[in-house]
């Protein structure tokens, strides 16, 4: 029995429905029938019980579908892997994230997966605080970062992406009964300070001055995003924020206020221009086609 012979006897046991086969193998009606025919006269007994009204399948067809759906599934899964071999999109893509802002792209990860079986997604957790380290000593395949990112042998490919900025501040704080607060006010704060971040990047969430040009304090140095939590519910400083962390990071000596005139902040895919992979590509491509309107 040929492949295409078995791919329509299994398509129709699925189906047990000759017309409902040819549409989804894009064949003629005929050609199933004959393929089934050929086949029964082969094995020598009906593979099918046809009625006007019904289609189903006989005991021996039965027990042949059963016979062979596994091993064909396993001769396709067989296939499926040499050709993401050979095409270089088998492997682990190691993924960069801040916390819980991976549920932002679920349905860029679900993509690629869907579209990739044998790729298999590694997650590393970034902190806020050296937001491009792990990208740029290669332990990252790809990043998701906010804008701007302006370091050389970075690409980046924006998103539609957006959040906005609140200040967290701890719960005896003075802004923390307010409604919102303006950048102007964050000239009587003091903020945490990054370890290895690029200003332009730092001054996204916690800016170096007011629009009036006041100084912004810049308090203790924080390494990971658990220190910022901890030197912010303290009371020892202030942060910029985006605004899902009130929904993760619920403390009770934690509060987030909105900063009314702050600019969004953008989200955007980085990775090492010079590395970059066919299972890169693939999944940027994952990432573009999600955002396509449908239609």
């Amino acid at each position: 029995m040929e492949m295409r012979e078995i791919e329509i006897f299994l398509t129709a046991a699925e189906e047990l429905h000759f017309s409902r086969t040819a549409e989804r193998l894009g064949i003629s009606p005929a050609r199933v029938s004959q393929t089934i025919k050929k086949q029964e006269r082969r094995i020598g007994a009906p593979l099918f019980d046809r009625t006007t009204r019904a289609v189903r399948l006989s005991p021996l067809g039965e027990q042949l579908h059963q016979a062979l759906k596994s091993g064909h599934r396993q001769i396709m899964q067989g296939i499926a892997t040499a050709q993401a071999t050979a095409d270089g999109t088998a492997g682990t893509l190691t993924l960069g994230t801040l916390g819980p802002l991976s549920l932002q792209i679920k349905n860029v990860l679900d993509l690629f997966l869907a579209r990739h079986p044998n790729a298999r997604l590694q997650h590393r957790e970034i902190q806020p605080a050296s937001p491009l380290d792990l990208l740029k000593s290669g332990e990252l395949d790809v990043a998701y970062l906010w804008l701007p990112i302006r370091e050389p042998g970075l690409t980046v490919r924006p998103t539609p992406h957006t959040s906005e900025v609140v200040l967290m501040v701890s719960a005896d704080h003075p802004y923390a009964e307010q409604g919102s607060i303006c950048l102007e006010d964050l000239g009587d704060c003091t903020v945490v300070e990054g370890q290895s971040i690029p200003s332009y990047m730092e001054e996204v969430f916690n800016p170096w001055h007011t629009p009036s040009g006041r100084p912004i304090r810049r308090g203790p140095k924080v390494t990971t995003w658990q220190e910022a939590l901890s030197v912010v519910s303290s009371g020892q400083a202030t942060a910029g924020v985006t605004a899902e962390a009130a929904d993760f990071y619920p403390w009770p000596s934690l509060a987030f206020v909105p900063i009314r005139d702050a600019p969004l902040c953008q989200w955007a895919f980085a990775w090492r221009t010079s590395s970059e992979t066919p299972l890169i590509r693939a999944f940027v491509r994952a990432a573009t086609d999600t955002q396509q309107p449908a239609g």
